[in-house]
């Protein structure tokens, strides 16, 4: 097997998510010594923490807040998760980010994030979110 050619190709793949941990998988043929290597999504969370520069979230997220992502920022992360969430549009993938974002601390446009996502519910950032088609 080949290790140096497995690693080099790993490395090629997930070139565009320097410094955030990704999910690899390596699948072998044993009898034809050929692979594989299927890459997976970062963790929402990781994405955010590249966003904004930190090490992570934080321990008490009600009271400490770790940074704010602007609006382009949460629309780039859920262009990102779109393929691998649950979520069938843009607009539903940057709620999930919102949500995550409450969880870890973050502030959206300097705004609490849950506010962020009531505004995007009554439609305030349609357009924004609209996809490309």
């Amino acid at each position: 097997m080949n290790v140096p050619a497995i690693v080099s190709k790993i490395n090629e793949l997930t070139s565009d998510f320097s410094g955030v941990k990704v999910p690899v998988k390596v699948i072998v043929d044993i009898d034809t010594k050929e692979f594989e290597v299927e890459v997976g999504t970062p963790p929402t969370v990781a994405l955010i923490v590249k966003e904004l520069g930190v090490e992570k979230g934080s321990g008490n997220p009600k009271e400490e807040k770790i940074g704010n992502l602007t609006l382009e920022q949460v629309k780039k992360i859920a262009r990102i998760k779109l393929g691998q969430s649950y979520a069938k549009t843009l607009k539903s993938a940057a709620l999930e980010v919102l949500g995550t974002c409450v969880s870890m601390g973050v502030t959206v446009e300097g705004k609490d994030p849950k506010e962020v996502q009531k505004e995007m519910r009554e439609g305030v950032h349609d357009e924004f979110f609209r996809e490309e088609t």
